[in-house]
């Protein structure tokens, strides 16, 4: 029985052995991977980027670009770049929306609004196409963002994973994702979750080129985005 026990620890040490270099190996490749697309997709679109600046200024006054706290691997904090497709005064704007108690309960269910006012007119335009999100690129460039991985969450978002919250985190955020490409906007959150939790669980380089297949189609057809 002894020998039997033994020979049972080994296999399961090598299968551990085995799923720990295939993981290192799909990290390589996605690592790899995230910075051959990221660095050559900022060249290619720095001419929609500066197009976008442009209609940006002349539409409403602020910033061109928007950083917001976001929760990346293993908790750490992250600042996500984005093209900015509200209103310079939002935050103040939010507060004062928050008083109607309907808009309080939307907000503290889905951390959005269906009908957000404080969006700009190229600012709707933006998000329709996916477009306020290339300056993530930046991001990903730099190590904090994936191309795929779950979206990244604000601080008070985390909770909502309860148990799961250590396993959302242990992998790096992405620009798309398992989520984002089946309904994003349209699903309730318990939907997302799910969703995400289940691409941390089935990770793989085929999930990935699956997700991103998806992701060029519903950009395509702008389905979910708002």
């Amino acid at each position: 029985m002894n020998g039997v026990s033994i020979e049972l620890d080994t296999q399961e040490q090598e299968i551990t052995l085995v799923n720990k270099k295939s993981r290192l190996l799909y990290q390589f490749i996605k690592r790899v991977f995230d910075i051959l697309v990221s660095g050559l997709s900022l060249i290619v679109f720095s001419p929609i980027f500066l197009l976008i600046v442009i209609l940006i200024r002349i539409d409403s006054k602020g910033k061109t670009f928007y950083k917001h706290k976001r929760i990346g691997k293993q908790g750490k904090p992250i600042y996500l770049y984005k093209f900015r497709s509200m209103y310079f005064d939002s935050e103040e704007r939010l507060e004062k929306m928050l008083k109607n108690p309907d808009i309080r309960k939307e907000w503290e269910e889905n951390f959005k609004l269906e009908n957000d006012p404080r969006i700009t007119k190229v600012g709707k335009m933006l998000r329709r196409t996916s477009l306020d999100e290339l300056p993530q690129l930046i991001n990903i460039l730099r190590g904090d963002m994936s191309i795929v991985g779950p979206r990244p969450v604000i601080e008070s978002e985390i909770e909502k994973y309860g148990e799961e919250k250590e396993k959302f985190l242990s992998v790096t955020p992405g620009l798309t994702g398992w989520w984002a490409c089946n309904g994003r906007s349209c699903t309730s959150y318990e939907d997302r979750k799910k969703l995400e939790l289940y691409y941390v669980e089935h990770r793989s380089i085929s999930l990935d080129l699956k997700i991103i297949f998806k992701t060029f189609i519903s950009v395509m057809k702008r389905d979910g985005a708002k």
